[in-house]
């Protein structure tokens, strides 16, 4: 094993394949890439809603970054992308040794932001700002980890 993301000695086509389905890593880098642009479209749902105004955490956070709550919130959710942008880039398309620890990390990430808007929601008994897009992020993250699961228990 070269130390990456895959094994490339084990690996036909970019296709492993199991007793029920195929996984490919471009699946996996793919639905990466999709988390990270819907990571981008709940930033501006969040924006649209001005969420600094009505989450604490996110109150607090745009406070630490940033006098003006607007621009904490814009350089946080700004650099969020430019992160995960980065991380699909050049740590998952280029099958880095870092790059299930970054998978990880963002599937755990996007989880709790699709579990915490709707509780928040409900808590609220309204409409809360990212609520709409937090579903796609927790379908996608669940998505995600199902076929890293699959790679290992494909022995991958």
């Amino acid at each position: 094993m070269s130390g990456s993301l895959w094994k490339k000695d084990q690996l036909k086509g970019g296709t492993y394949v199991l007793p029920s389905k195929a996984i490919t890593i471009k699946n996996i880098n793919k639905l990466f890439l999709v988390l990270i642009l819907v990571q981008g479209a709940h930033s501006s749902e969040e924006y649209m809603g001005r969420l600094w105004e009505n989450f604490p955490p996110a109150t607090y956070l745009t406070g630490v970054i940033s006098e003006n709550p607007e621009t904490g919130f814009l350089i946080a959710n700004i650099g969020l992308f430019v992160f995960g942008i980065i991380c699909w880039f050049i740590l998952v398309s280029g099958s880095s040794l870092f790059a299930r620890p970054i998978i990880w990390f963002w599937i755990v990430l996007e989880t709790i932001n699709g579990l915490g808007h709707p509780i928040w929601s409900l808590i609220q008994g309204a409409y809360t700002p990212g609520v709409a897009t937090a579903f796609i992020l927790l379908l996608l993250s669940i998505l995600i980890y199902r076929q890293l699961k699959r790679l290992h228990a494909a022995g991958q």
